[in-house]
């Protein structure tokens, strides 16, 4: 049984913050709320429940919404993400090397807590994220996008619904589609869920 939206959970502002980013970039833009749906895909009503802090955005859709804006998707989480400790400097161009005990880039939206598991790479199209999915919360529109998503459950119960066909994956389960197909992801569960998850094309 999923707890009730926002119950004992300390990220409850947070996409409202990201929300609130998003209106005022719209607003910026001269945009209507269903301009920006046309844009970016995205259902009006959804976009409205986000801008409102009713619902949260997980990164892929976001990043939609931030190109019909004209932004990067780091814009909506403020001046900088979190960072637990600063990232040695990595090999550039055509790899990276992160150690286990370098410092982690999070990001927070709603239920989502992102963690990016590698440097930036010049020439390098993956996306590798820990990404942690609190119980509860509104769930979010089924979306579509350009590149690719994997998704491997670590520990936890997820629902991975893929072109309106819901699938419960448990831990050692993994999904891999071509993300124009509708997708989204949500956790019903007490408990929070952990997904190592790989898109294309990068976010940040």
């Amino acid at each position: 049984m999923a707890v009730p939206e926002h119950q004992g959970d300390a990220r409850a502002g947070v996409h409202g913050d990201v929300g609130a980013r998003m209106r005022r970039f719209r607003k910026e833009r001269g945009l209507t709320l269903r301009g920006l749906a046309a844009a970016s895909g995205l259902s009006i009503g959804f976009l409205s429940q986000v801008e409102r802090g009713i619902s949260a955005i997980g990164l892929t859709a976001l990043n939609g919404v931030a190109a019909a804006l004209g932004r990067g998707v780091g814009d909506f989480f403020g001046e900088e993400p979190r960072r637990e400790e600063p990232q040695a400097p990595q090999p550039p161009g055509h790899f990276t090397l992160t150690r286990a005990q370098a410092g982690a880039t999070e990001y927070i939206s709603g239920q989502q807590t992102y963690r990016m598991l590698s440097a930036r790479g010049q020439n390098l199209v993956l996306e590798p994220l820990l990404v942690r999915i609190a119980p509860g919360g509104r769930r979010e529109d089924a979306y579509g996008h350009p590149g690719e998503e994997f998704a491997f459950v670590l520990e936890g119960e997820l629902i991975y619904e893929v072109d309106g066909v819901e699938h419960r994956l448990h831990p050692g389960d993994s999904v891999h589609l071509r993300s124009a197909v509708p997708h989204s992801m949500y956790n019903d569960t007490d408990r929070v869920t952990t997904v190592v998850s790989v898109v294309t094309p990068r976010l940040f």
